[in-house]
C-alpha cells in the first residue's frame, strides 16, 4: 500500500523497520500475561456485554466493567466433594495454579484432589473481520483430566446469573429454553423490555435476552433454576430436571434466577475431556442515531440470534484456531516493538479497546461504530476519545476509524451544527441525537474548539494514509476547510477553554493544545495535496512550518518547553507531536523530539511521568504516546516500563484505568475506557508493520 510511504516519509524509518521485522522470534513471544493485572476481561464485546474478574481468582463474584455483579458461577464434583473454580457462593475452592490472557483469550488451570480443570473464555476479537467482530459470542470451554494416575468421578456445573440482563436488582426478569440446531438454549431478560430507553454511564443494559447455549454432549443437562437448585448440586451433585417456571421473578430475591448446565464427565482418566457453551447478548437493537434505531452490524442482512448460533457453533474450531495464530502474531510483534512490558500492557489494552464500542449497520448497511466514554460522562462517539484510540484502529482495520468518523462529519454538515468548529460528541449512549455536552448545540460554553477540531483533520490525514487515498475527506470538504480556517485563526496560542485532558480544568496559552492545531492544518495541507488542491496545500504547509517556527520561540524554557506560552518554570508532555514523527509531516525539528524525551526521562515517579507540572497524576495513554517519539529502544522502554508497574501493582482493581498516580498507582478516575487502545501508537511507528496489520484479511 503506497500510501505509507508517500509524503515525506524518511528512507531511514523503513531500513529500521525492515531491521525489526527480520529480528528473531523471543522466546516468550506466544506466552499470554500470567503477571497480575487490576482486573481480567471474561466477556468483552460492548459497554454492555462486558464481564471482569476484578481479583487475582476467578472464585470471587465476577462484575460488569463498572463493578456491579453480574456472576458467571462454576463447581467441579470431584468424588463427590464440590469445588467451587469460579464466582462466588457455597463450599471450598479450587486449587487455581495460573492465569493467562492473549488478545482474544483468557484461561485458567486449577488442580485439586487429583483433577486438572482448564477454563477458557474465547472472544473471536478480529477486527479485519466485522462480521466475527460484531457477534455478541463468547466460547467458553472447560478441560479436565487426572493428575495422580486414578480414574475420578467427575462432574462440572456453571450457571449464568439473571443479573446480566437488568441494569438494577429490584427489576424483574422472565424466561424460557429453546431448541436451535442440535444446542439447548437458555434465554432471560426483563419482562419490560424497554428498547433503548435508558441512556447514561454507570448503567447496564435492561432490554434484549441474556443467552446460554449448550451444544449436545455427553452428559449434559440444562435448567433455568433458582439458587436453591444449585444448592442441592453442591450438596449431592442432583440437577433439576425440569426449569423453574415461577416467573416473572425480581433479581434481588434470594432465590435469583440462573441459566445452569451441568456436565456429567463420568469417569475421568489422564486423557483429556472437554466440554463447552456460548455465552451470548442479542440486545435486538442498538444505538439510536438521529431517532432512527440501528441494529448490531452481523444483524444487517436479516440474521436472526438463532441462525447467529448455529453459525457460531459450526465455526468454533476454525475461529479458535484463527484467534490463536493472530494471538501468536500480534504478541510477537508487539515485543519486537517495545518489549515484553510494553507487550503485556498492549494485551491487556487489547479486548477492552473494543468492549468501548458498538459496532452497527446503518440503514444501507454502511458500518457505524460507536465508543461510549465509560466512567467519564457516557457520551456517544466522543471525538477526543476516539483521537487516543485511533491508533488502534488505524493499525488493524481503517474501516473502523472510519466508521468512527463518519457520524460526527455527518452531524457537522447538518444545519443544527452551527460552529464552525468541530463537536465533541452526538449524545449519550446510546442515544446519538445530537451533543450533550458543554454547551451543546446551543452555546460554545465549554466546548473544545481547538481539541476536536485538531483531532479530526489529524485522523483524517491518518486515515487517508493508512487507506491510500483521501476519497472520505473529499466527501467533507467544507467542514474540514472550516475547521482548518478556525484553527489558522485560533490555534497558535489557544484562548482559554478545555482540552481533552478537561479533568485538569481550562488552560489558556496550552502549548501542547498549539502542536495538536499545527499538525492539524499541515494534515489539511496534506489532504490537500492527496486530492490534488495545490494552492491550498502550498499556503496550508507554508502556515504550519510559520506557526511551528513561532511555537518554539514561545514555548522555549531552558532545556524543554513550557506547560503554556506565559509560564516559565512549567513543563507537560508534548505527547501531540508524535503525530509529526508517525505521518512524516517534518513540521517540527527531530532536535525538539530528543530535548523533550532527555527532559522527560527526568521527570518519572515509580509509576511512570507526570502528565505535567501541575499533579502527580498522569494518563497511561499519553505516556506511550510522549514515549513513542524516542529514536532509542532504550527510551522508549524506560518511559513505559513504569506502566507495566502500574498494570501489576496498582491497589485499585478495575478494568485498565487510564488516569492514574504516579506516585503511588492508585486510580485518579476513568475505567475500562477505549483510550487505552492508544498504547498501540508504537506499532504505527514502523511503517511495515503497520502495512501489514492494516491490510490483513
Amino acid at each position: 500500500m503506497k500510501a505509507y510511504f508517500n509524503g515525506r516519509t524518511g528512507l531511514c524509518s523503513l531500513l529500521i523497520g525492515c531491521a525489526i521485522l527480520a529480528a528473531p522470534n523471543m522466546a516468550n513471544a506466544q506466552e499470554g500475561v500470567t503477571a497480575r493485572t487490576p482486573a481480567t476481561p471474561l466477556v468483552a464485546h460492548d459497554p454492555y456485554f462486558s464481564i471482569w474478574s476484578f481479583d487475582d481468582q476467578l472464585a470471587r463474584p465476577t462484575k460488569h466493567w463498572t463493578g456491579t455483579e453480574q456472576q458467571l458461577s462454576g463447581w467441579l464434583r470431584i468424588d463427590g466433594k464440590a469445588l467451587r473454580f469460579m464466582g462466588g457462593g457455597k463450599g471450598d475452592v479450587m486449587a487455581q495454579q495460573s492465569r493467562a490472557i492473549t488478545p482474544t483469550r483468557t484461561s485458567y488451570e486449577f488442580e485439586s484432589n487429583g483433577v486438572h480443570l482448564t477454563a477458557t473464555f474465547f472472544t473471536p476479537a478480529l477486527p479485519h473481520d466485522l462480521d466475527v467482530m460484531s457477534r455478541p459470542v463468547t466460547y467458553l470451554s472447560w478441560t479436565v483430566r487426572s493428575t495422580d494416575g486414578r480414574d475420578h468421578a467427575v462432574q462440572l456445573y456453571f450457571d449464568a446469573n439473571a443479573q446480566l440482563a437488568v441494569d438494577g436488582e429490584q427489576q424483574s426478569v422472565v424466561w424460557g429454553t429453546s431448541r436451535v440446531g442440535d444446542m439447548t438454549v437458555m434465554h432471560m431478560g426483563t419482562n419490560s423490555q424497554q428498547v433503548l430507553q435508558k441512556s447514561g454511564d454507570n448503567v447496564r443494559i435492561d432490554w434484549g435476552w441474556a443467552e446460554l447455549a449448550v451444544p449436545q454432549q455427553p452428559g449434559m443437562s440444562t435448567a433455568t433454576i433458582g439458587h436453591r437448585a444449585r444448592d442441592a448440586f453442591i450438596e449431592s451433585g442432583t440437577f433439576a430436571e425440569s426449569d423453574d417456571i415461577a416467573m416473572p421473578r425480581v433479581v434481588q430475591r434470594q432465590n435469583r434466577p440462573l441459566m445452569a448446565v451441568r456436565f456429567d464427565f463420568g469417569t475421568v482418566g489422564a486423557k483429556e475431556d472437554t466440554r463447552r457453551a456460548m455465552l451470548a447478548y442479542d440486545d435486538i437493537e442498538s444505538i439510536e442515531y438521529f431517532k432512527r434505531r440501528l441494529p448490531a452490524y452481523w444483524r444487517r442482512n436479516g440474521m436472526t440470534m438463532a441462525e447467529l448460533l448455529v453459525r457460531a457453533e459450526k465455526e468454533e474450531a476454525s475461529l479458535r484456531a484463527r484467534g490463536e495464530a493472530f494471538d501468536r502474531e500480534l504478541t510477537a510483534d508487539l515485543e519486537r516493538a517495545g518489549g515484553r512490558n510494553y507487550a503485556e500492557v498492549a494485551i491487556l489494552a487489547y479486548r477492552q479497546t473494543l468492549a468501548a464500542h458498538k459496532l452497527v449497520a446503518d440503514i444501507d448497511g454502511t458500518p457505524l461504530y460507536f465508543s461510549k466514554e465509560n466512567f467519564s460522562n457516557g457520551c456517544i462517539d466522543t471525538v477526543d476519545v476516539t483521537y487516543p484510540s485511533s491508533p488502534f484502529f488505524l493499525l488493524f482495520n481503517p474501516a473502523l476509524l472510519e466508521a468512527q468518523l463518519r457520524p460526527i462529519m455527518d452531524y457537522s454538515a447538518m444545519p443544527r451544527w452551527r460552529f464552525p468548529f468541530a463537536p465533541h460528541d452526538i449524545g449519550t449512549y446510546p442515544l446519538a441525537n445530537g451533543q450533550v455536552y458543554g454547551g451543546g448545540e446551543l452555546t460554545e460554553d465549554n466546548q473544545m474548539p481547538v481539541e476536536e477540531s485538531g483531532n479530526m483533520l489529524i485522523m483524517i490525514y491518518a486515515l487517508a494514509k493508512a487507506q491510500g487515498n483521501a476519497d472520505f475527506a473529499g466527501k467533507y470538504w467544507k467542514q474540514l476547510s472550516a475547521w482548518a480556517g478556525y484553527l489558522r485563526d485560533k490555534g497558535l496560542d489557544p484562548e482559554n477553554q478545555l482540552s481533552t485532558d478537561d479533568f485538569a480544568g481550562h488552560l489558556a496559552h496550552n502549548a501542547n493544545l498549539s502542536i495538536k492545531a499545527i499538525l492539524a492544518l499541515d494534515s489539511y495541507a496534506e489532504l490537500a495535496r492527496m486530492l490534488g488542491k495545490r494552492s491550498e496545500a502550498k499556503q496550508y504547509r507554508a502556515l504550519a512550518l510559520q506557526m511551528a517556527a513561532k511555537w518554539q520561540e514561545m514555548a522555549k524554557d531552558g532545556d524543554h518547553t513550557k506547560l503554556t506560552f506565559d509560564k516559565v518554570g512549567t513543563w507537560s508532555q508534548k505527547y501531540n507531536l508524535v503525530w509529526d514523527k508517525l505521518l512524516g509531516l517534518n513540521v517540527f525539528p527531530k532536535a525538539l523530539f530528543k530535548s523533550e524525551i532527555a527532559y522527560y526521562l527526568t521527570r518519572q515517579n515509580a509509576f511512570g511521568m507526570p502528565l505535567d507540572s501541575r499533579k502527580t497524576y498522569t494518563k497511561l495513554d499519553w505516556i506511550t504516546w510522549s514515549a513513542t517519539l524516542a529514536d532509542s529502544q532504550k527510551d522508549f522502554v524506560a518511559l513505559t516500563d513504569p506502566l507495566h508497574r502500574f498494570m501489576t501493582e496498582s491497589p485499585t482493581r478495575v478494568p485498565l484505568s487510564d488516569w492514574y498516580e504516579t506516585t503511588n498507582g492508585t486510580q485518579s478516575g476513568f475505567q475500562a475506557r477505549s483510550v487505552v487502545g492508544g498504547v498501540f501508537i508504537k506499532m504505527l511507528d514502523t511503517p511495515d508493520v503497520w502495512k501489514k496489520w492494516s491490510t490483513k484479511r
